[in-house]
């Protein structure tokens, strides 16, 4: 990211939005919208075979693992504007099972990255199953979106949610339901 150049672009938006970038309260933003967005869309600078390095593991196991309600946060490729949420990731182990901080990590990694919900979620499975080869992996994003929130057709309460099922969670209708289930969806 080229620190100087988002920092002048935030000047620039704010003399188009009619404001004096110059005055007290707004002196520091144009730094401060740089340093936000170089954090934010830190998933660009990430990559996710680095992130799971030495944190697969062989092991025997072959049973759903669960990691529910990981927090995110996210920016809308559309509008700019945060989408945020729950998401939950489950797989089924073939020989191989992954560090369980390495998931939200793996959620953080494609979350901080201009994205759509759809993208993300797909991404997440994908990510996994080409890291672990498991009999299946899901994942379920439930997010808000605020460019649907504070613009548009403005429904605050409004909740979109996606999912991703692979291998046996697609295929086997109880493996889904268990998941499902655990995860508080029927």
């Amino acid at each position: 990211m080229k620190k100087n150049d988002v920092a002048n672009l935030t000047r620039l938006l704010l003399k188009a939005l009619g404001e004096n970038p110059d005055r007290q309260g707004l002196k520091k933003t144009p730094q401060r919208v740089r340093a936000s967005l170089e954090y934010l869309t830190a998933g660009y600078r990430k990559n996710a075979r680095e992130v799971l390095n030495n944190a697969v593991f062989d092991e025997e196991y072959d049973e759903m693992v669960l990691i529910k309600d990981i927090d995110f946060f996210s920016l809308c490729e559309h509008h700019l504007l945060p989408f945020y949420g729950k998401c939950h990731v489950a797989y089924i182990p073939k020989g191989k099972i992954i560090g369980l901080s390495k998931i939200p990590r793996i959620v953080d990694i494609f979350a901080r990255r201009l994205q759509v919900q759809e993208r993300m979620t797909s991404r997440i499975a994908g990510c996994l199953k080409e890291a672990l080869d498991p009999l299946g992996v899901a994942v379920v994003i439930e997010a808000v979106h605020l460019c649907m929130a504070m613009r548009g057709v403005e429904k605050q309460n409004a909740t979109c949610i996606t999912s991703a099922m692979l291998g046996v969670f697609r295929t086997d209708r109880g493996t889904r339901s268990e998941f499902m289930n655990l995860i508080g969806r029927k």
